[in-house]
């Protein structure tokens, strides 16, 4: 795993602080220029500043994949075997909100072979599970006030990661391609 903090000092700085109710400093400006001196006048003059509005993509970000970790076995395949065998753009469809699951079930593998519908998304389930250490950085942006948004291309089991996980009690699933239909 790729660890967030050496390329986000506010939140090395939440991570430190050990979800403590204070919040990040505000980013210095170093610049002397008349812009940077302008743009720090208007803010002081608009009073604190707000925090920033937070987007996480959701799958391999704050929830683990299971399309890479999982699916191959539960179909018995290599991923390479899955990726020749499935159909090119029924999981897209699927993501968009354009095909419902059975749907899916019917078009996910170019030669049209059934599978176990129930079987997979109980297989998905079982290995939805957070990114290690972000359900601690969601605590404390949450504690801290921050403004927090789901965006994904997931399909309408989104809500199976919600009902396992309940990521919704640190941030809004605002911007769902099921439901945007992009």
């Amino acid at each position: 795993m790729v660890s967030l903090l050496p390329r986000a000092p506010s939140l090395a700085f939440l991570a430190k602080s050990a979800c403590s109710s204070q919040r990040p400093p505000a980013p210095s400006m170093s610049s002397s220029s008349t812009a940077a001196s302008v743009a720090a006048g208007s803010k002081a003059a608009a009073g604190p500043r707000k925090l920033p509005v937070l987007l996480f993509d959701v799958m391999d970000t704050l929830v683990r994949d299971p399309f890479y970790h999982r699916i191959p076995a539960f179909f018995q395949m290599s991923m390479k075997e899955l990726l020749e065998s499935k159909h090119p753009t029924a999981w897209s469809e699927f993501e968009k909100g354009l095909i419902d699951e059975n749907e899916l079930a019917k078009k996910f593998f170019n030669d049209g072979r059934s599978f176990d519908l129930e079987g997979l998304k109980e297989c998905m389930v079982r290995a939805y599970e957070y990114i290690d250490g972000i359900e601690d950085i969601l605590c404390c942006l949450k504690k801290n006030n921050y403004e927090m948004h789901a965006f994904t291309n997931y399909p309408v089991w989104y809500q199976l990661i919600e009902d396992k996980l309940k990521l919704s009690k640190y941030l809004s699933w605002t911007f769902c391609s099921c439901k945007t239909g992009c």
